[in-house]
C-alpha cells in the first residue's frame, strides 16, 4: 500500500464524533472511545475482559529491498490466517495489516545489515473507525546467524492492555527465536488457546523446546488491573517532578504534547505513563506512542495530540506548523518548547501538595507496583479535591436521566485558583465523557476513584465533627 493510502486510513481512524453534550464537533483520536461496560470512575486507557483471547495476531515484520534499493518493512509471517471474513471485516483487516509495518519500523528505511543490535520492546495503538482499539506489542531483535543481517520485529496484536505481561511473552518469543523461528509458533498457539486471566490470577502455558523438553510458563496478571499497563518509573528516571506536573497540567487542558527520545522503548513507556496520570479521565484525542517517520506531517495537526517522536526527527518536527505545543526532550530531561504558562495552570496550593507527595526513585520503594500506586495516588488525590463534589451537582428527573449543573459545580469551590482551573477543565473532552457516563448511572459508581472520593468525604465529615 502506498504511504498516502496508509495515511488516509490513519486519518480516518482518528476521526470520531465528539461526545460533548449538545455540542457535536469533529476531533482527532487514536485513543478515543470509553470502554463499553466499564463504570465511570473506574476507567482505564485499555479494555479488559476475562475470557478473551490473549491476542489476535502474531506478525513478523522483516526488511525487504524495494525497486529503489531501499529496505522497506513487510509482513513476512502472520499467525493465525483469518478466513471466512465478511467483506467489511476483510477490508478492515487488510488496512490494519498494511499499517502495522510502519509502526514496527517507525524510524524510516535507512537500514543496512548489522552484526550487533540490542533488542527493543515498544508498543503502539491503532483505533479502528468503529472506535475499537488494537495494541501492538513489539520486540525488535537481531536473529541469530553469521555475518551482517537485518533486524526483524515480532509484533503481537491484541485488544488487551497489559504491558508487563506481554513483555514477558515477548521475552519467551525472543528466547525461542534464538533457537529457531519454528519453535515460536507452537508456543503462540498454546497462548492463543488460553483465556486471558482475571486480575491476580495466573495461567500456565505448556511449551516444548528441543533439548529442554516441555516447559511451563506462568503468566500472572497484576491484582490491580488499573495500572498494569503503566511504568511510572520511566518518567521519573527522565524528568523532574516539577516537569512531570507541567506535563500533567498541559494534558489536563488537552494541549499538544510531543515527547522526544531516541529509543522506542522510552517513548512508548513515557507516553503511556503520561496518559495514565489523567486517571479517572481518559485522553480523548490523537495518541501515538511512536510516530512513524512517514506520518510526521499527518499527526502534527491543529487538534490536541500526545505523540512520541524519535529525536533524530527533531528538525522535521520543528518545521511543522504547530502552535502552543509542549516539546519534551526525554534524553536531556528538559522542555524544548513551551506555551509559557505551564507552571501556572495548576492551583499553587495543590501543586505544592503534589510535589511533596510525588515519590522519587530514592524513596526506598521496593517494587514497581508500589511506585506506580504512589505516583497514581498523587494525581488521583488532585482530582478528588478538584471534582470530587460532582455527584451532588447532577440533577435527576423521574425517568432516571441525570443533568449535570456546570455553573454551580464550578462555583462550589472556595479557592479562586481552583475555580479558575476547573472552569477550563470542564470544557475538555475528557471531562465531558466522564460526566456523560455519570449522568447515565443514578445508583452511583464503583471503583478505585469512587473509593477515594468516599474516603475524602468521610475525612471532611470527621473534621467538621471534631
Amino acid at each position: 500500500m502506498a504511504v498516502e493510502s496508509i495515511a488516509r486510513f490513519f486519518r480516518s481512524s482518528l476521526r470520531r464524533r465528539s461526545a460533548r453534550r449538545d455540542e457535536p464537533q469533529d476531533v482527532s483520536s487514536t485513543e478515543s472511545k470509553i470502554d463499553a461496560g466499564r463504570r465511570p470512575g473506574d476507567r482505564s486507557s485499555f479494555p479488559y475482559s476475562t475470557g478473551q483471547l490473549f491476542f489476535e495476531y502474531l506478525v513478523v515484520v522483516s526488511l525487504k529491498k524495494n525497486s529503489g534499493g531501499n529496505y522497506e518493512p513487510k509482513i513476512t509471517y502472520q499467525f493465525p490466517k483469518r478466513e471466512n471474513l465478511l467483506r467489511g471485516q476483510r477490508e478492515e483487516e487488510e488496512r490494519l495489516l498494511q499499517a502495522i509495518p510502519l509502526f514496527c519500523f517507525p524510524d524510516g528505511n535507512e537500514w543496512a545489515p548489522i552484526t550487533e543490535y540490542t533488542s527493543e520492546t515498544f508498543s503502539f495503538v491503532l483505533t479502528n473507525v468503529d472506535g475499537s482499539r488494537k495494541i501492538g506489542y513489539c520486540r525488535r531483535l537481531l536473529p541469530t546467524g553469521r555475518g551482517p543481517r537485518l533486524p526483524e520485529v515480532y509484533c503481537i496484536i491484541s485488544c488487551l492492555g497489559c504491558f508487563g505481561l506481554f513483555a514477558k511473552i515477548l521475552d519467551e518469543v525472543e528466547k525461542r527465536r534464538q533457537i529457531s523461528a519454528a519453535v515460536i509458533y507452537p508456543f503462540m498457539q498454546g497462548l492463543r488457546e488460553s483465556p486471558f486471566p482475571a486480575p491476580g490470577k495466573t495461567v500456565t502455558i505448556k511449551s516444548f523446546i528441543p533439548d529442554s523438553g516441555t516447559e511451563l510458563l506462568e503468566l500472572t496478571r497484576p491484582l490491580d488491573s488499573r495500572l498494569e499497563h503503566v511504568e511510572f518509573q520511566a518518567l521519573l528516571q527522565r524528568l523532574s517532578p516539577e516537569k512531570i506536573l507541567q506535563i500533567f497540567a498541559s494534558a489536563a487542558l488537552e494541549r499538544r504534547i510531543v515527547f522526544l527520545a531516541e529509543d522506542l522503548s522510552s517513548l512508548s513507556k513515557c507516553i503511556h505513563a503520561a496518559a495514565a496520570l489523567l486517571y479517572p479521565f481518559t485522553w480523548a484525542h490523537t495518541y501515538i506512542p511512536v510516530v512513524p517517520e512517514k506520518l510526521l506531517s499527518t499527526v502534527c495537526c491543529p487538534t490536541p495530540f500526545m505523540v512520541g517522536i524519535q529525536k533524530r526527527y527533531l528538525e522535521e518536527v520543528l518545521d511543522q506548523p504547530m502552535e502552543e505545543v509542549l516539546l519534551v526532550d526525554l534524553c536531556e530531561g528538559k522542555f524544548l518548547k513551551l506555551v509559557g504558562d505551564e507552571e501556572e495552570i495548576l492551583p499553587s496550593k495543590l501543586q505544592n501538595e503534589m510535589l511533596a507527595s510525588l515519590p522519587t526513585l530514592n524513596n526506598n520503594i521496593k517494587t514497581c507496583e508500589e511506585l506506580n500506586a504512589r505516583v497514581s495516588d498523587t494525581f488521583v488525590q488532585f482530582f478528588v479535591k478538584i471534582i470530587g463534589h460532582y455527584p451532588v451537582h447532577i440533577k435527576w428527573n423521574r425517568s432516571g436521566q441525570g443533568c449535570f449543573q456546570e455553573r454551580p459545580f464550578c462555583k462550589a469551590l472556595t479557592s479562586k485558583t481552583c475555580r479558575r482551573f476547573l472552569k477550563k477543565f470542564v470544557k475538555t473532552q475528557m471531562f465531558s465523557l466522564f460526566i456523560q457516563e455519570a449522568e447515565r448511572n443514578r445508583k452511583g459508581v464503583e471503583g478505585y476513584f469512587q473509593q477515594k472520593l468516599n474516603e475524602y468525604q468521610e475525612q471532611k465529615k470527621q473534621r467538621r465533627l471534631s
